[in-house]
């Protein structure tokens, strides 16, 4: 257990998968107070393609992984916000004859501004997902490293 975990409140964005389910036990287990947290980005529904989108499926398992863990969960609903940094932004850019990288958008103002916006909003100290990646600690500067295993680096579209 770290010393510096103890007490801080790490939300964990959690797809139900088993990168985001592992973030969430290695930092509980490190000490730090945690919180799942769902992204609702896409339904479908607005555009009768909801059972192309398994959303409620995907909240389950994160429900059933946070029940397991002993820790708190919670649904974030981010369609708009989605729809309009993402999904617009893919269609303008192929409209253009683009090839447009949608993770990219989706990490940077989905994970990293709306998710991270809202979750110090509701006290958290910081957000965490089970991205492939090194954080390290440079002239106490912080910078995203490429990750140990470069088979799962995912670094190329977190920036």
């Amino acid at each position: 257990m770290n010393s510096n975990s103890i007490g801080k409140k790490v939300f964990v964005g959690m797809s139900g998968g088993v990168d985001s389910s592992v973030s969430a036990a290695l930092l509980l287990e490190q000490g730090y107070d945690v919180t799942g947290v769902y992204m609702k980005n896409w339904s479908g529904e607005e555009y009768g393609l909801k059972e192309n989108c398994p959303w409620e499926e995907d909240l389950d398992y994160v429900s059933k992984v946070c029940q397991k863990l002993g820790i708190e969960y919670k649904s974030y609903n981010f369609e708009k916000e989605y729809k309009q940094s993402v999904i617009d932004y893919f269609f303008s850019e192929c409209s253009k004859g683009r090839t447009p990288n949608p993770d990219v958008m989706c990490n940077r103002e989905i994970k990293f501004k709306a998710f991270l916006d809202k979750a110090l909003f509701e006290g958290a100290d910081m957000i965490a997902t089970g991205h492939y990646a090194q954080v390290k600690s440079i002239d106490e500067e912080f910078g995203l490293f490429k990750a140990i295993d470069d088979f799962k680096d995912q670094t190329y579209f977190l920036y």
